[in-house]
């Protein structure tokens, strides 16, 4: 590898950093953050690229899932307990119907930052800066709320602390326990015109989790714990530079501020300063591929991209999230599995349906159809096993409560439901009922 540090991505051009007016307060900041403890381990960090390599086989499925942008203000028992909640049940569906170990991964404990399209919005003739998450600014629309505040830093350290501390207490006070599936919260199944299908994967995981409990004589939540890992889009580079550390008894570097960091399609740029600082980096890495730029040379790309964040072809390194629409998708994933195969190189492909598939309404409402996202994953099944590929996971923005920020699914919301319970501050996500539909769908599907 090249000389590297966690601060050679300085040298590099970089995007969709804020712009601090107190230089000073950021490194005061920045030197208080890399004295702290991490936030997770090197060893959890290994155990996770393992699995992530038996996805790539096609031995296990990776369920990735969580909030568009956390908010401070979310991080409440209820809020974490009911993203794990939907996490599981959705899990165990998959586990159903496809017969494979899910890896549980949450956009959790630091998914506090995000790009957006714009630096400036406009309300009412006044423009400010956009909101770019609470690690940034506030989302109140006032010149001192948009001032991006190095202090935010340490707030959603402090928050991603804590999430990350009740998260293993509940696994490890049996938060995990499978063993009432019929008491979930299946309310909209009576809606569906597929309810007796739903009823019955329900009862099937019911009697397979007591039928192995009378096998074994042991409780299923006494067998072993349920695993949950932290991922989040690694974008803002001097919080991830000032968290990355060398470890004992392990070579490298390892970034101990998440399990799993993914670079944002707007930052993927292969000479700037994102792809530059996770480059050295050893987690396992995960990259968004969108549509690109109009005569973008893909196999160009990829080949440059893999010969930097992926040069030893090490299993479980590399992940490609691809996102393309449901429009999209059959143009384009062709084209990315066959440039990926030319490599020689080893991949895990995740299909992220969600963000190719943002749509306005006419009153200027961003959502996505439950249909969209549907339709994309379903050809994305059908193209992966076309071309002699796997699809290895799935990734979603979705939210353990009944908010109303997508159309569809069994209860047909519409677009007049919206204002219902519309609470994302960025981008829209399944809420509960979608998110468990949408399993049951899916792994119906993997299943065949």
């Amino acid at each position: 590898m090249r000389d590297w540090t966690p601060q050679t991505w300085r040298e590099r051009p970089v995007t969709h950093q804020p712009d601090y007016p107190d230089t000073p307060l950021l490194d005061s900041v920045l030197t208080d953050l890399a004295s702290f403890p991490p936030l997770v381990t090197s060893w959890e960090i290994e155990t996770l690229k393992a699995q992530l390599a038996e996805a790539a086989r096609g031995e296990r499925f990776l369920l990735q899932g969580g909030d568009c942008a956390e908010q401070f203000n979310t991080c409440t028992p209820e809020a974490i307990t009911n993203k794990l909640k939907i996490l599981l049940q959705m899990s165990l569906v998959l586990v159903h119907g496809t017969r494979k170990r899910v890896i549980r991964v949450g956009r959790f404990a630091g998914q506090y930052a995000k790009p957006r399209s714009s630096p400036t919005e406009e309300r009412d003739g006044q423009t400010l800066a956009s909101y770019f998450g609470d690690n940034v600014n506030a989302a109140d629309y006032n010149e001192a709320a948009r001032i991006p505040d190095p202090r935010r830093l340490m707030t959603g350290y402090e928050r991603s602390a804590l999430t990350l501390n009740f998260i293993r207490s509940l696994i490890g006070g049996g938060f995990a326990d499978l063993h009432h599936p019929e008491f979930w919260n299946l309310d909209f199944v009576q809606h569906s015109p597929r309810a007796a299908e739903y009823q019955a994967i329900v009862q099937s995981i019911g009697e397979s989790v007591r039928f192995m409990e009378t096998l074994t004589g042991i409780s299923v939540s006494d067998i072993s714990r349920v695993d949950f890992y932290a991922s989040h889009e690694g974008l803002l580079l001097p919080f991830e530079s000032a968290i990355t550390r060398e470890v004992p008894r392990r070579n490298g570097w390892y970034n101990l501020g998440t399990h799993f960091p993914w670079i944002g399609m707007r930052t993927a740029d292969v000479d700037h300063a994102h792809v530059e600082f996770y480059r050295g980096i050893r987690n396992p890495l995960a990259v968004k591929i969108g549509p690109g730029e109009p005569g973008r040379d893909l196999p160009g790309f990829i080949e440059q991209l893999l010969d930097i964040l992926h040069p030893e072809d090490e299993p479980g390194r590399l992940t490609l999230v691809h996102r393309y629409g449901a429009t999209g998708i059959e143009e384009h994933l062709p084209k990315l599995i066959d440039a990926v195969r030319k490599t020689g190189k080893t991949v895990l492909f995740v299909c992220d349906p969600m963000h190719g598939n943002t749509v306005r309404t006419s009153s200027g409402v961003k959502t996505r159809r439950f249909e969209d996202i549907l339709k994309e994953l379903e050809r994305a099944i059908d193209l992966h096993a076309d071309n002699d590929s796997i699809l290895g996971g799935v990734h979603f923005e979705l939210t353990g409560d009944n908010v109303t920020e997508c159309t569809g699914g069994a209860r047909g919301l519409s677009d007049e439901d919206l204002g219902d319970s519309y609470q994302s501050l960025v981008d829209p996500r399944l809420n509960y009922e979608q998110s468990l539909e949408m399993a049951m769908l899916v792994a119906e599907k993997l299943g065949g």
